[in-house]
């Protein structure tokens, strides 16, 4: 006979039993099960073991004990436990198999009392009573459902990897009558072992309507074997059902605390099908009267005009009742048209402590290939103290499987992380109740569900968006704004529904942000392109010289002032068929292109460029005439393929050490002229008269660094160009205010003058003139 150690027990549930956290809470609600060891037995011959303990070779033997001749007897051998000196009903010993389940027992008695109503005489209710006893360690679990017979008690109780649950659920299938909804949740055989892991001691109580008699299984941690006697004890008679207790281990005994047992119940098994009622202490105010003072009674019998009145005190006076701890039906298996937007906020509050209710909400059901239901919520705030604008650690998503609730810590498993902002819960019932993290990862049906899931809550945004209520958007904007500018780099094959739901100011809008599609409409009739500027304001981007020709021709330009504003939109690259372009790079085109004026300015001004490329060598790709200027007399514009002036101040403040590494990401810079311009015109006159003039040199370094700044570049040498300024402005302003010699010297000279009387004067009358 092989020994059932604790280390296989914790062997075996490591690939599917529960947690210890939730030990004592699976040992009622959850998979009370143990698998079924492979290898056919008889039916004669269970006083062998058929599963001996679980090695790490392989799976648990089944050869039968080698007991001498009596194994060709088939007789079932019973033994006495030597504790019993009475006469009592025999005790049977049995080494482990294993099962049993509160929540699945109810389940199949209702399912049997359909068509026999007499399984439910005697006690009609169907629930689950939780009891504890703190001070000796003790949890009482107890069940109204279909209980155990002697044979099944045999049958289930104690063999590893077996379930009933699992059994009864294949004769359904098999049954032409019985139908396919099913919930049952016991299929795996392995939750039973579960309380071992707290419980020194597991004593089962069990009668089942199919039997007159009830019948009692013991079990010990550190024992090989279970018995099995008849109940004698009137005081433990129970008309229906199983109640199990468990003699917890002195370590664990704080799981015998009436409030741990009910936070377990609210967390795991909240929305269990059947009431579960936990055994609680209330109590409630009350006065009582109190004896008087000798010496304040001798006081009021002196004053006989003064009404007597007694005394009181007000006590707490304690009891215990049984107190309903679950809610029965989870409000996401109601129907969506029964339940109020009340009831949605009230749920949404009290299952993720929230004090404000949420934007918008979205109830639904999917069916098909993959069936699941859910309640989405976009909330009102973001959480405090929250950096990341995209965590995927968060506890947003609530994963139960047939309402029982399994995990609330994912890493996009479910949700995109751009997306970890939305809050529900999502309830399957084509997942198994042991999913672990590698099976969420790789299960086809996860990933089915996360598309769906993602489309809701794409829906549930838009809504928001359409809404008569505009500030509910922008509140909305405000507070995950970022996160949906993270989907469009992220998530390329969800930028038909992130685009929409964009907001940026403009140069027509600088108050009030627009959407894409109101761009759009707004679009000149030759209007090809979508134009934006990137830039660290508004006020810097509605200020820039590269806006002054799309003002003139009245053309809206975005502007994009948050630092990711730019990565989004080159992501998304267009927008119903218009192509976004930046209006700060090179061959722009906004739609009044004339080849011949082209070709007519670059023969005038040609040798003017040229004269300029070779001052600036190689801090320019070449100098052209602009088509997007007005007032400025240049400006400094980046390659087509490279990064914008704001990109490249932005990558410049996040490198960290030696930026070099990103000289290959810098665009090619082209410095445009604007020919109108007196300054430009000044310096063509210079570059015919005497091309080699030195102060016409440092005019042509000085309009490039200005251009550099108005562009939005920086100096690579502030202080230098500083010095630069200085000296244009000394130039201008040398002798502009210097007095006269003559006056100098008599200042120079000049005695103290004396000090004079005032005079006064009568003021005259004038006569005016026209």
């Amino acid at each position: 006979m092989h020994r059932l150690s604790r280390r296989s027990v914790n062997s075996l549930l490591r690939y599917g039993g529960h947690l210890r956290r939730d030990a004592v809470a699976g040992a009622s609600i959850g998979s009370f099960n143990i698998n079924e060891s492979s290898g056919e037995r008889n039916a004669n011959d269970r006083w062998y073991s058929v599963s001996s303990t679980a090695t790490s070779s392989g799976p648990a033997s089944t050869k039968p004990l080698k007991l001498g001749n009596m194994l060709s007897t088939g007789i079932r051998y019973e033994s006495t436990v030597s504790d019993f000196q009475t006469p009592d009903p025999p005790v049977e010993k049995y080494e482990y198999q294993a099962e049993v389940n509160a929540s699945d027992a109810l389940d199949k008695l209702r399912f049997l009392s359909v068509t026999d109503q007499q399984l439910l005489e005697g006690a009609s209710e169907l629930d689950i009573r939780i009891k504890t006893d703190q001070e000796n360690g003790i949890i009482t679990i107890q069940d109204s459902g279909i209980g155990m017979t002697h044979q099944e008690l045999v049958d289930s109780l104690g063999t590893i990897a077996h379930s009933g649950t699992a059994k009864f659920l294949k004769a359904l299938k098999d049954s032409k009558e019985a139908g396919s909804d099913s919930n049952l949740i016991g299929q795996f055989g392995v939750g039973f072992y579960s309380a071992f892991l707290v419980a020194d001691k597991v004593v089962v109580s069990t009668k089942s309507p199919k039997s007159d008699k009830q019948y009692v299984w013991e079990g010990e941690a550190n024992s090989d074997s279970y018995i099995i006697r008849e109940e004698t004890d009137p005081e433990k008679f129970i008309s229906r059902g199983s109640c199990i207790t468990l003699h917890l281990k002195r370590d664990d005994k704080g799981f015998a605390h009436p409030e741990k047992i009910e936070r377990l119940i609210k967390n795991y098994s909240q929305f269990v099908s059947f009431p579960i009622y936990t055994w609680q202490e209330k109590g409630y105010t009350k006065e009582i009267e109190v004896d008087e003072d000798p010496s304040e009674s001798k006081k009021d019998e002196t004053d006989d005009n003064v009404a007597k009145k007694k005394k009181t005190k007000k006590v707490v006076e304690k009891y215990w009742e049984w107190d309903l701890t679950n809610e029965t039906q989870p409000i996401w298996l109601r129907n969506p048209k029964e339940v109020t937007t009340e009831e949605y906020n009230e749920f949404y509050k009290k299952t993720f402590n929230e004090y404000v209710e949420p934007l918008a909400s979205s109830h639904f059901t999917t069916e098909g290939e993959v069936e699941f239901r859910s309640i989405l919520y976009v909330p009102a705030v973001t959480p405090m103290g929250k950096e990341d604008i995209a965590n995927p650690k968060t506890k947003n998503i609530r994963l139960y499987v047939k309402r029982v609730f399994i995990s609330d810590d994912f890493d996009g498993e479910l949700f995109p992380r751009y997306l970890s902002f939305v809050k529900g819960v999502v309830d399957s019932n084509d997942l198994p109740l042991n999913v672990s993290r590698e099976i969420l990862q790789e299960s086809r049906v996860v990933r089915i569900m996360r598309k769906r899931l993602v489309r809701k809550a794409f829906d549930m945004i838009l809504g928001i968006s359409m809404s008569e209520n505009r500030e509910d958007y922008e509140k909305f904007w405000e507070n995950f704004g970022k996160h949906l500018k993270l989907g469009c780099i992220e998530d390329r094959e969800n930028h038909k529904r992130l685009a929409p739901l964009l907001r940026f100011f403009s140069s027509q809008s600088e108050e009030e942000m627009i959407s894409l599609d109101e761009y759009v409409e707004n679009m000149k009739p030759e209007q090809k392109d979508i134009y934006y500027i990137a830039a660290d304001s508004v006020t810097s981007a509605k200020n820039t010289p590269f806006l002054e020709r799309l003002y003139e021709k009245d053309l809206e330009v975005l502007f994009l002032v948050d630092p990711i504003d730019e990565v989004a939109v080159t992501n998304l690259k267009s927008y119903k068929e218009k192509n976004f372009v930046d209006i700060s790079k090179e061959d722009l085109d906004i739609g009044d292109k004339n080849e011949e004026k082209e070709k007519e300015m670059k023969q005038e001004f040609g040798h003017v460029c040229d004269w300029m490329k070779k001052r600036l060598g190689d801090k320019v790709a070449s100098v052209q005439i602009s088509n997007r200027l007005k007032a400025s007399p240049c400006v400094l514009v980046s390659g087509k393929f490279g990064w914008s002036a704001n990109m490249e101040r932005l990558m410049k403040a996040q490198t960290v050490g030696d930026s070099s590494s990103l000289d290959f990401m810098r665009s090619r810079r082209v410095f445009e002229i604007n020919p109108e311009h007196p300054i430009i015109q000044t310096l063509t006159e210079a570059c015919r008269s005497n091309a080699e003039d030195d102060e016409a040199m440092r005019a042509i370094d000085l309009l490039y660094d200005t251009a550099l700044i108005s562009s939005g570049f920086t100096p690579e040498s502030p202080s230098h160009f500083g010095g630069k300024i200085y000296e244009m402005m000394n130039m201008a302003l040398s002798n502009k205010w210097k007095l006269p010699e003559t006056q100098e010297a008599e200042v120079v000279v000049s005695e103290p003058q004396q000090t004079l009387e005032a005079e006064v004067v009568e003021p005259v009358q004038t006569t005016s003139q026209k």
